[in-house]
């Protein structure tokens, strides 16, 4: 038996305890949550095979009520001497996608993103679309091309059209970029043909991941009209190993900055589950944005409340994203189309002016929230390097 150090200021205290997925030397993958700099075999500590699994979806599956349960004795056990082999230091072991995708649906709930975007894209119109502030809008994603963190992102391909072009091409995206975003897996999910309201959120999502939704922003301008992304978006979605349980986030939860006009009555009564989420991009190892989470105009609650509101289901494991997360001011901006203004505006990276991401580049997401006692919470990091296109 042993005790575990957690360094001092770690976001990985007993506050936090997010659920992930490794292996270790002998290849055999199961679940685990980080403590300090620790990944505590779960299978071991606690002696229950659903915690052998090699994904989340199984214990995701039992509900809120078993997942309160298990958080309480993961505390108490973690709390003194542990089992010796069920230590292993977080160097050591290999990191996997900690819940098999269902569904992928991922919104565009920040205002100051949309704004942008419009004004980018709509020169002298009305930035955002008529009924962008009367529901969250969003499309749905490719639930078998999201990767855990780590995963090389290969350039794609697709047909591009400048604006002097008189006819498409096809090739590999020049204008490649990311969006830096908070994801939020279900646990629990929803028959065909129910709906599940703003007051059950917390019944069903288990937890939020970091989101990087790669986008070809040449791939997408060419085909996004009339029915939205595609191939500009489908090609790679990368999340972050660990899942920050909810109720972790509960010092974070702030009111949503404000709604006007007030949203029909489905979506209200969401207000409430705002996040006070700080996120952080790096661009080759040099930080380039700080996306504040608290300034998304559409809370998660909401969302999944207009997921489901015509009955479309739910299931363990889908994945629902917010969007690219931008705040008002230029370094708050958490896609390179919006940083570079389109790619007018380069912005330095290690000394060299740049616009969308080359070969080789590295992105880096990182983010904490505020947790108990002055504590923050961490969610560890969504990275991605880009491979040359096949």
């Amino acid at each position: 038996m042993t005790a575990i150090e957690i360094p001092d200021g770690s976001p990985f205290g007993p506050d936090n305890l997010p659920y992930g997925v490794f292996s270790t030397q002998d290849g055999s993958r199961r679940v685990g949550v980080r403590l300090g700099d620790t990944v505590v075999d779960l299978s071991l500590l606690l002696l229950d095979p659903v915690f052998a699994a090699p994904t989340l979806n199984p214990f995701m599956a039992q509900g809120r009520r078993r997942w309160d349960e298990a958080r309480e004795r993961i505390r108490d056990a973690v709390a003194g001497p542990v089992p010796k082999q069920a230590l292993h230091p977080l160097r050591e072991v290999r990191l996997h996608l900690p819940f098999e995708v269902g569904d992928y649906v991922d919104f565009y709930a920040s205002e100051h993103h949309a704004a942008n975007l419009g004004r980018l894209f709509r020169p002298g119109a009305e930035p955002l679309m008529p009924n962008w502030r009367h529901l969250p809008v969003g499309y749905h994603g490719r639930a078998g091309t999201v990767v855990v963190s780590g995963t090389g992102i290969v350039r794609p391909c697709g047909q591009r059209k400048d604006p002097g072009e008189a006819a498409p091409t096809y090739g590999p995206s020049r204008r490649l970029d990311i969006e830096a975003e908070l994801g939020f897996v279900v646990g629990t999910g929803s028959a065909l043909g129910e709906r599940i309201g703003v007051g059950d959120f917390a019944e069903h999502v288990f937890g939020a991941v970091l989101v990087n939704d790669w986008s070809a922003r040449d791939l997408q301008a060419w085909e996004y009209v009339p029915l939205g992304p595609h191939l500009g978006k489908s090609f790679a979605t990368s999340v972050s190993p660990w899942v920050v349980p909810l109720a972790a986030l509960e010092a974070a939860r702030v009111p949503l900055p404000g709604q006007i006009p007030a949203p029909l009555p489905y979506l209200r009564g969401g207000a409430d589950w705002g996040l006070d989420v700080d996120l952080a991009v790096e661009w080759n190892g040099e930080q380039v944005s700080r996306p504040p989470y608290r300034e998304m105009y559409w809370s998660p609650a909401q969302m999944l409340a207009h997921l489901t509101v015509n009955g479309a289901s739910t299931r363990t494991g889908d994945l629902f994203a917010s969007g690219t997360v931008s705040g008002p001011a230029k370094h708050q901006r958490g896609a390179f189309i919006e940083l570079t203004w389109g790619g007018t505006e380069p912005i330095t990276v290690k000394g060299e002016e740049r616009t969308f991401l080359r070969d080789g580049d590295h992105v880096a997401i990182t983010a904490t929230a505020p947790g108990p006692h002055g504590a923050r919470i961490g969610f560890g990091e969504v990275a991605g390097t880009i491979l040359p296109a096949r």
